[in-house]
């Protein structure tokens, strides 16, 4: 279910929910210092991070963008 909702996102909203948790957990860590708590949500979010970039590819929307690349140098 949560694939089928990233597909309808626009670019720019995939990356957005890719770069923004990382980003607050890395302002959380800067402003609460080096806790177990902080460091956990960095790991969180660095491995959400991993996810939607390793996922990206698989997409649909990604999967046309790169039949057209591969077509284009047939």
């Amino acid at each position: 279910m949560l694939a089928s909702i990233l597909d309808h996102l626009s670019h720019y909203a995939r990356i957005l929910t890719a770069v923004t948790p990382f980003l607050l957990a890395v302002a959380i860590r800067f402003v609460y210092g080096k806790k177990r708590v902080t460091g956990m949500l960095l790991s969180i979010s660095a491995m959400w991070f991993a996810v939607n970039v390793l996922a990206a590819p698989y997409s649909a929307g990604m999967q046309r963008d790169l039949a057209y690349v591969r077509a284009w140098f047939r």
